[in-house]
């Protein structure tokens, strides 16, 4: 009975969100500052999945007016957990087949988010997408939020980055800043039960890129790596001992 509740209360909010947002996008599209307004909408339907979201971020810690954001991804609980964290003037990176969800895919690119085709790993593409991240740091005066994982690990544990968010940081001469999320499985969550556990996702102080060089990308992907996988084991164990 929980589950049927909560499936029906998830379309409709979902279908809301999505109507008025596309709506809105339309006669002011490609807005890119509204983005973290619709991120934290989908974000509210966390505790109808029963789970407890907690995002910190320690008071001493100033976030960079443009940086380039990058965080594990997990499954497509992520957007009802991580969504939530997403800062004011931040552009998120998401595959092209995003566009094809019905309403969801249409509100994610009218909302000013980058849709990038990885089908092709050709030289020409891969240089085009950077180009295009690039843009949007230096011209546009955004900040961009990118998984470099590139694609849900699934439970596997933080699987190996891809280079392309630390070179348009070096390139950029923009920080970057790791948000790390503790493990939430799609075995965790049961939809008939009352409570799904806790959440924690952890905002960690932001790493110059000044210093690197572009021949140096894998040195600071490797870096941002092991500090974030030790933080997510961290977090996770955290989550273990409250809920046990």
């Amino acid at each position: 009975m929980i589950a049927i509740i909560r499936v029906v209360l998830i379309l409709i909010i979902s279908i809301n969100i999505c109507v008025f947002g596309i709506i809105y996008c339309l006669l002011v599209p490609r807005q890119l500052r509204y983005i973290d307004i619709f991120s934290h909408l989908f974000g509210c339907m966390a505790p109808i999945f029963g789970i407890q979201l907690e995002i910190r971020k320690s008071s001493d810690i100033l976030l960079p007016k443009n940086c380039v954001y990058i965080s594990n991804h997990q499954n497509n609980y992520d957007m009802v957990t991580v969504s939530s964290a997403v800062q004011s003037n931040t552009v998120t990176i998401g595959k092209k087949n995003l566009l094809w969800i019905p309403l969801f895919g249409q509100l994610y690119w009218l909302s000013g988010n980058i849709l990038i085709d990885r089908t092709y790993n050709s030289v020409q593409k891969t240089r085009s997408i950077l180009t295009k991240i690039i843009k949007t740091i230096r011209i546009d005066g955004m900040s961009v939020w990118i998984f470099p994982e590139g694609t849900r690990n699934q439970g596997r544990g933080l699987l190996p980055f891809k280079i392309g968010a630390f070179y348009a940081a070096i390139f950029s001469k923009v920080p970057i800043v790791p948000i790390c999320v503790s493990d939430i499985s799609n075995n965790k969550i049961r939809l008939n039960r009352w409570s799904n556990g806790l959440v924690i996702i952890e905002i960690m102080p932001s790493l110059k890129t000044c210093q690197y060089k572009l021949n140096q990308v894998r040195i600071i992907a490797a870096h941002c790596h092991k500090i974030m996988k030790l933080k997510i084991d961290k977090l996770n164990e955290e989550v273990m001992l409250r809920e046990n």
